[in-house]
């Protein structure tokens, strides 16, 4: 299973940047330039995770290269090497699929799986999720027989769903004992997910559609509320005062469309109090 979740990973990644590339060729070919440059706009924020990728590659004592450089232009960093700082250096998720493979090598696997969970969770926050609400919006207010745009929110979904249960499996992993879930508790986590996010966006892009610019309102009430929810939870995963805000102002905007647990222990409380603030 270990070696599952890089491959599922990497695959999802190829189809859902194949499908995008599509829909930007789609509108730009008929002649709706309106919304091709909006699907440009979302590429944009991803450029976030590539300068981290850099950065967290200069820390491990790599001086990035013209070659290194271009590929995290082309927004192709993830590929060549994803991480926090870790003892492993630079990796891929060809480097996680030969040390899954290898019987020394589970604590190399392990980090550099953990490299690529989370920069890759970073990334679908930032760029997947723009594009998926973009492209249902298109969808259900724009043109509902566009293949296109929604194979590309359908493909942007599953990825965005399968990088948060990747991240979760990654979490399962750091207990003791490295215990890997099994295979249907990990379909039951991509199902979940799927569904949250599904319905979240759907009940978004339908709300837009009849109220127009309001929805921005009311998301806007939605994330102050798990902003302060999150402050009075006093996490201390950020240490910096004016980061930990920021952190908790981020965290509050994803909390929109799905709950991602930073706090060690027992969530269930936590998780409760979530959905009784969001449903």
């Amino acid at each position: 299973m270990r070696g599952a979740v890089p491959r599922l990973s990497l695959a999802l990644l190829v189809a859902e940047s194949g499908a995008r590339l599509c829909a930007i060729i789609h509108y730009l070919v008929r002649g709706q330039l309106g919304w091709f440059g909006l699907t440009i706009a979302c590429l944009v924020p991803g450029y976030a995770a590539q300068l981290l990728s850099i950065l967290w590659f200069r820390a491990d004592g790599h001086a990035p290269g013209c070659w290194l450089l271009a590929l995290h232009l082309l927004q192709l960093g993830l590929w060549k090497r994803v991480g926090i700082p870790s003892r492993c250096g630079p990796c891929r998720y060809w480097d996680v699929l030969r040390a899954a493979g290898t019987d020394g090598g589970a604590g190399e696997a392990l980090a550099q799986l953990g490299d690529v969970c989370v920069l890759r969770l970073l990334e679908a926050l930032l760029q997947t999720l723009p594009h998926l609400l973009l492209q249902a919006y298109v969808v259900v207010a724009v043109d509902p027989a566009g293949f296109i745009p929604g194979v590309s929110a359908g493909l942007s979904l599953l990825s965005l769903a399968w990088a948060l249960v990747s991240y979760s499996h990654f979490t399962f992993l750091l207990k003791p004992g490295h215990l890997s879930p099994p295979a249907a508790v990990v379909l039951c986590l991509l199902l979940w997910r799927t569904g949250m996010l599904g319905t979240r966006v759907l009940a978004l892009v339908l709300f837009a559609r009849l109220y127009s610019f309001w929805v921005f309102a009311v998301a806007g009430v939605h994330w102050l509320l798990m902003s302060f929810w999150l402050v009075a939870q006093q996490t201390d995963i950020v240490a910096q005062p004016c980061c930990w805000r920021l952190f908790n102002c981020l965290l509050g905007a994803v909390y929109i469309f799905c709950y991602i647990n930073v706090r060690p222990g027992p969530s269930k409380t936590r998780v409760a109090v979530f959905y009784a603030v969001s449903t």
